[in-house]
């Protein structure tokens, strides 16, 4: 228990080097939200009719805030359909953690070297980070899908684009999408996410979408 306290402290220490840049770069480039002219609510659909969303390959900024704690730091994310490897990053590009997903369970390794073991990705950052990293939802999300297994609400602009999503407790807002390119769809750039006193915003520098 000592060592997760310790372990939960140099992490907080070390993302909190670039709160003030980071968290203020996001909302500065944040534009003005499109007020919702249409809103969906979708049911979920049997497990079996569910279809694997596409690898993608991201790189971009993470900004934590709850009562507890307010940090920032970039990461690196990798998704397969039955894989994820998400790594965070200090400011001098030192690793952080490294959080995997894949059919045994999820493994998190410290800076330290120390690897943490659950069954899921909401738990363990809980207990390790001392925030929770939605990521059963969020590998659908940060692409501007809903998951297919629980209720979601989305709210539409009149460009019918997704600017709103409230789904598993989550508030989730588009700030901005990027380019279409080459028949190739917009994808969110900017997201806040807001769970009960938990914040998180994603600032999405890179994507590589297959």
């Amino acid at each position: 228990m000592l060592s997760r306290v310790k372990m939960r402290y140099s992490i907080f220490v070390y993302l909190s080097f670039i709160i003030l840049l980071t968290a203020c770069a996001t909302t500065s480039q944040q534009p003005t939200a499109s007020k919702p002219v249409k809103t969906v609510i979708i049911e979920p659909i049997p497990k079996e009719q569910i279809k694997e969303t596409a690898n993608f390959n991201i790189l971009g900024r993470i900004a934590v805030q709850d009562r507890s704690q307010s940090s920032s730091g970039s990461f690196r994310w990798k998704h397969w359909p039955e894989n994820d490897e998400i790594i965070l990053f200090t400011p001098l590009g030192q690793v952080v953690a490294e959080i995997t997903k894949n059919k045994q369970g999820v493994r998190l390794i410290t800076s330290k070297l120390e690897a943490f073991y659950a069954e899921d990705v909401e738990s363990l950052t809980q207990e390790v980070l001392g925030w929770r990293l939605p990521l059963s939802g969020l590998r659908y999300w940060v692409q501007g899908f809903h998951s297919p297994l629980t209720q979601a609400e989305k709210d539409f602009n009149e460009k019918d684009q997704l600017i709103a999503m409230r789904q598993d407790g989550w508030n989730i807002q588009y700030g901005s999408y990027t380019a279409e390119q080459s028949g190739r769809p917009s994808l969110p750039k900017r997201l806040d996410l807001t769970y009960e006193n938990l914040r998180l915003k994603l600032a999405i520098d890179e994507w590589k979408a297959e």
